[in-house]
C-alpha cells in the first residue's frame, strides 16, 4: 500500500524530471549498451520529518541529513568496477556497460529511482500479459540495508528482475518463495551470529548483553542470536533496541546493575557511532564490545578521545581486499570534478552528491568494509550478461535480445575467480565464498585482524590471542554472572537465566556430569558407588567369602570336627544300645537327633562361593527342616522326664496314654510334616534368593542371601515355639536327681543356643560386611555342637569312663533316694 500510494503521488513529476535531466553528467549515470542499476545510501535522512510520501532530495542542506563516507566509497568503487570490466578484452568483448545509480537515501521516499530503473524508454507501463518488456537496466547492484531491500526488493521481485545486494544481510532474503531474483554477495546475519557467538564462547563468556538497531537488520541479528545461543552455555542478561531517541544513561545504568561486562553492538554505522560516542561520554569503563561487520572497521571511533577507556573492542568484520587500480581511479575522479566534470545542477532522484569538500586521503581511508561484495556484485552481473550474450573469441552476439530474467537464470550459475576467490551462490541465493575477519581495536587507532572465521573448513574460527592487548593488563575479562561451580557440585538456579546459580555439591552415591547437565547430580547404579562431590561413579568391588579364605577354612574344618564327633557318639551309644545310659538319653530318638544335627550341618558348605539360587535355598532349608526335628526330639525327652518323675504320679492317664500310643513319635513326625509344608509353601510363593547388599558399604557389593521373614514367619515360629516347650519341660525338671538330671543338660543347651542367636543377630544389626557370612555359619555350627557338646558328649564320658554308673541298680537307688527325698 505503503509503495503504491508513493508511486501515485510521484509518477506526473516523475515523468517531466526524466526529460529535463536528459543528457546531463554526473557520476550517477554512465551510457553504455547494458545499463546496471545501483543503490547506495550515500546520506542518512531520517524519515520521520516526512509527513505524507513524496520525493526527497538527499543532498539538500534544508533536510536533516548524515553524509556517509563509506557508503560513498562503495558507490565509487560501483564506477571503477564498471569501469574495468569495459577496459577489459577478455570481459564483455566489444560491448560497454553503463550505470544508473541512486543515492537510496530513505527506505520509503526513494521510489522515484527505482521507477527510473523500471521504465521501459523513460516511462513506466503495466506488464501486458504474453509479451515481454526491456527495462532502462538489467540488474541492480544494492541495496546496502536489510530495510531498503524490505522496501524495495518486492517491486523487482515480481517480474524476477535480478537484484545482487553487497550489504543486505537479513535472513528473510534467503527464502526464495519471497525473494525469487534476490542475490547478495555478503553472507546472511546468520553467519555473522555464528562468528560472534564463537568469539564469545572461545573466552568462555557467559553473561551478554545485545544491543540491536531499531530495524530490520538489527530484529533479525537478534533473533538469529537467541536462536544460536539456545542450546549453549550462553545467556543473553539484557537486549534493547536501539534507535535516535534511545536514552543511553538508562541502559549503562542497567548493564551495570545487572554486572554486564560483554556488550554486542549490532547496528548500522550511525547507530553503533552513536553507542560507542554516549559510552565515551558517560565513562563506561572495563567492557568489551563485539561489533559486526558494518561498522568494526569503523575508522572515525578508533581515533576517539576517550576510547581506550571503554575497554577492549573486538569486531567481526569483512576481510579487507585490496582492489588493484582503485587508489588510482579515485585520484583520477576527483581530479574530473574539481575541474568541474561533476556539475552541482538540480538532478532527478538524488542522482547528485554535494561532495566536492570529499579529499581522497579521508576517502581511501574511510572504512574499507563490504568492498569485495560491490566488487563482486558488480562482476557477477557482467558475466551473467557475458554468458547471456554467448561471448567468445573476443566478440559477443549483440543480436539477442537480453531480458533481466535470462540475466537472473545465469547469475544463479555464476561460477568465475575474482581476485583468487570463487565467485558461486548457493540454492538461496546466498555467496559460498569468502570469510569473515576477526579484528581488535589497538592503541594506535587502527582494527587488527587477529583471526578468522571460514565458513567452509571445518576448524571455523581461528584466534590468535596473543595480539589482543586487554584493558585487564593482560587477563581475558570474565563476563559470569555465578562463577563457575568446582568440581564435583551441581549448579542451583537462582531465577530465571541459567547463567545465574549456586553451587551445591553433589551428595554420596551421586556425581556430576556437567557436560551432560550441569543442573543435577545424577545417581550412581546400583553396582557403581561415589564419594561426596565426585565427578564420576566408580565400580563397587563384589565381595563374598571364599571357599580359600582362612575364616571359610576354619568353619569348615569345625564342620568336619563335628561330624566326626557325631559319627563318634553314634557309635558309642550303639555298641551300648541297651545300657541304661543310652536308654535314658532317649535310645532310638538319640540316633535320629545325631542324624539330623548332622543334615543340620550341610548348610554350612552353602555359606561360601558366589551365592547362586540353588546355594542360597540349601543355606536355609536343611538346618530349618533337621533343626526342627532335633528340637522336636529334645521336647519330647524333656516332656517324658517330667511325665516319669512328677505328671504320671498326679495324672497317671498322660503317661498310659503316651506309652500307649507313642507320642513322642507322634509330636516328632507332627513337627516335622508341618515344618516341610510350612517350608515349601513359603518357599514356592519366594524362595531364597541371591541378594546384593549395596547400602551399608558404598564402595563394595556384599553377596549374600535374602530370606523373606514374612514369607516364612510359620517355620520360624514353630522353632521358637519348640524351643520354648523344651525350656519349659526342661526347667520343670530342675530338681530331679541331682546325679542324673537330663533335663539340666538340656536347660543348659537351650541357654547357650538363646545367647548364640542372641549374639548374632546383634553382630548382624551393627555389621553387613562379607563376614557376616562366616558368623552366621559359626552360629549354625554352635547350635549343633551346643547340644553335641552338652548333652551326648557327657553320656558318652560315662559310658567309656564311668561304667559304674552305667547300671541298672545305680539307676534304681538314683530313683529310690529322690522317691524318699519327695515323701520326707
Amino acid at each position: 500500500m505503503k509503495v503504491s500510494l508513493t508511486l501515485l503521488c510521484l509518477f506526473e513529476g516523475f515523468l517531466q524530471a526524466t526529460a529535463q535531466s536528459a543528457g546531463q553528467t554526473s557520476e550517477f549515470h554512465l551510457g553504455g549498451d547494458y545499463l546496471i542499476g545501483g543503490l547506495f545510501n550515500i546520506h542518512y535522512v531520517a524519515t520521520a520529518h516526512f509527513q505524507r510520501p513524496q520525493a526527497i532530495d538527499c543532498s539538500r542542506r534544508n533536510y536533516i541529513k548524515l553524509f556517509i563516507l563509506p557508503n560513498y566509497r562503495r558507490f565509487q568503487l560501483m564506477r571503477f568496477s564498471v569501469e574495468e570490466i569495459n577496459n577489459s578484452t577478455v570481459l564483455l568483448p566489444n560491448i560497454s556497460l553503463g550505470y544508473q545509480m541512486f543515492d537510496h537515501c530513505s527506505d520509503i521516499h526513494s521510489f522515484p529511482g527505482l521507477f527510473k530503473l523500471l521504465s521501459v524508454k523513460d516511462s513506466i507501463r503495466p506488464l501486458e500479459e504474453g509479451s515481454m518488456r526491456l527495462p532502462n537496466v538489467i540488474g541492480v547492484v544494492g541495496p546496502f540495508t536489510s530495510t531498503h531491500a524490505l522496501t524495495v526488493a518486492p517491486i523487482f521481485m515480481s517480474n524476477l528482475f535480478p537484484m545482487v545486494s553487497y550489504g543486505c544481510s537479513g535472513s528473510v532474503f534467503s527464502r526464495k518463495n519471497l525473494y525469487p531474483s534476490f542475490l547478495r554477495t555478503v553472507h546472511p546475519n546468520k553467519d555473522v551470529i555464528n562468528a560472534i557467538v564463537g568469539i564469545i564462547q572461545n573466552f568462555s563468556w557467559r553473561w551478554v548483553a545485545f544491543l540491536n538497531s531499531d530495524d530490520d537488520f538489527g530484529k533479525d541479528g537478534l533473533e538469529q542470536f537467541k536462536a544460536r545461543i539456545e542450546e549453549s552455555d550462553i545467556c543473553l542478561a539484557y537486549y534493547k533496541s536501539i534507535n535516535h531517541d534511545t536514552d543511553y544513561s538508562q541502559v549503562f545504568k542497567q548493564l551495570e546493575e545487572q554486572n554486564i561486562k560483554v556488550i554486542v553492538v549490532f547496528a548500522p554505522k550511525v547507530y553503533a557511532e552513536a553507542v560507542i560516542e554516549s559510552a565515551v561520554q558517560l565513562n563506561v569503563t572495563n567492557k568489551v564490545w563485539i561489533a559486526d561487520d558494518g561498522w568494526s572497521l569503523n575508522k572515525k571511533l578508533p581515533n576517539m578521545e576517550g576510547i581506550q577507556n571503554i575497554g577492549t573492542v573486538l569486531g567481526v568484520a569483512q576481510p579487507v581486499v585490496t582492489i588493484p587500480g582503485f587508489t588510482d581511479f579515485i585520484y583520477s575522479a576527483t581530479s574530473q570534478r574539481v575541474h568541474g566534470g561533476d556539475t552541482e545542477q538540480e538532478m532527478f532522484c538524488n542522482q547528485k552528491c554535494s561532495c566536492s569538500n570529499v579529499s581522497v586521503k579521508s576517502l581511501l581511508r574511510a572504512d574499507p568494509s563490504f568492498s569485495f561484495p560491490v566488487y563482486a556484485a558488480v562482476y557477477a552481473i557482467a558475466h551473467a550478461l557475458h554468458n547471456t550474450l554467448r561471448c567468445g573469441s573476443g566478440t559477443c552476439h549483440r543480436n539477442i535480445t537480453v531480458y533481466p530474467q535470462m540475466i537472473l537464470e545465469e547469475l544463479k550459475k555464476s561460477n568465475f575467480t575474482l581476485l583468487n576467490q570463487a565467485v558461486q551462490f548457493d540454492e538461496n541465493g546466498d555467496p559460498k565464498f569468502g570469510s569473515l575477519s576477526i579484528v581488535f581495536w589497538n592503541h594506535s587507532g587502527e582494527a587488527e585482524e587477529v583471526g578468522f572465521y571460514h565458513f567452509q573448513q571445518s576448524t571455523h574460527l581461528s584466534i590468535n590471542k596473543t595480539k589482543i592487548k586487554w584493558f585487564t593488563n593482560g587477563e581475558v575479562p570474565t563476563a559470569l554472572c555465578s562463577s563457575e561451580c568446582p568440581a564435583g557440585y551441581a549448579k542451583k538456579p537462582n531465577g530465571m537465566h541459567k547463567c545465574c546459580f549456586s553451587c551445591e555439591i553433589c551428595k554420596t552415591k551421586t556425581y556430576i556430569n556437567i557436560t551432560e547437565n550441569p543442573f543435577r547430580c545424577i545417581s550412581c547404579k546400583d553396582t557403581e558407588w561415589s564419594a561426596e562431590g565426585s565427578t564420576s561413579c566408580t565400580p563397587r568391588l563384589l565381595e563374598y567369602v571364599l571357599f580359600t579364605d582362612s575364616g571359610a577354612m576354619l568353619t569348615m574344618v569345625l564342620e568336619g570336627l563335628l561330624l566326626g564327633l557325631i559319627v563318634s557318639v553314634s557309635a558309642v551309644f550303639a555298641i551300648n544300645y541297651n545300657t541304661p545310659v543310652v536308654r535314658s538319653a532317649g535310645g532310638p530318638i538319640c540316633f535320629l537327633n545325631l542324624g539330623c544335627l548332622s543334615l543340620c550341618s550341610i548348610s554350612v558348605f552353602f555359606y561360601f562361593g558366589v551365592p547362586t539360587p540353588a546355594f542360597c535355598v540349601l543355606r536355609y532349608l536343611p538346618f530349618i527342616l533337621f533343626y526342627t526335628v532335633c528340637l522336636s526330639c529334645f521336647v519330647v525327652r524333656s516332656f517324658q522326664i517330667v511325665c516319669i518323675f512328677k505328671i504320671s504320679a498326679q495324672i497317671p492317664n498322660i503317661h498310659i496314654w503316651w506309652v500307649k500310643y507313642h507320642g513322642q513319635w507322634l509330636l516328632i513326625s507332627a513337627a516335622f510334616v508341618f515344618q516341610a509344608v510350612s517350608i515349601t509353601i513359603s518357599f514356592s510363593c519366594d524362595p531364597p534368593s541371591p541378594y546384593n547388599e549395596t547400602s551399608w558399604y558404598p564402595e563394595q557389593i556384599i553377596l549374600s542371601c535374602n530370606l523373606n521373614i514374612q514369607a516364612s514367619i510359620c517355620s520360624l515360629l514353630l522353632l521358637l515355639s519348640l524351643c520354648c516347650l523344651c525350656f519349659i519341660f526342661s526347667y520343670m525338671a530342675k530338681d530331679l536327681p541331682k546325679n542324673y538330671n537330663e533335663a539340666k543338660a538340656i536347660t543348659f543347651c537351650l541357654l547357650l543356643l538363646t545367647c548364640t542367636w542372641v549374639i548374632f543377630i546383634t553382630e548382624y544389626m551393627l555389621y553387613r560386611g562379607k563376614y557376616i557370612q562366616i558368623f552366621n555359619a559359626l552360629a549354625v555350627l554352635s547350635s549343633l555342637y551346643s547340644f553335641l557338646l552338652w548333652y551326648f558328649l557327657p553320656k558318652c564320658y560315662i559310658i567309656i569312663f564311668q561304667p559304674s554308673r552305667n547300671t541298672q541298680q545305680y539307676f534304681q537307688g538314683l530313683i529310690q533316694n529322690y522317691t524318699k527325698t519327695i515323701s520326707q
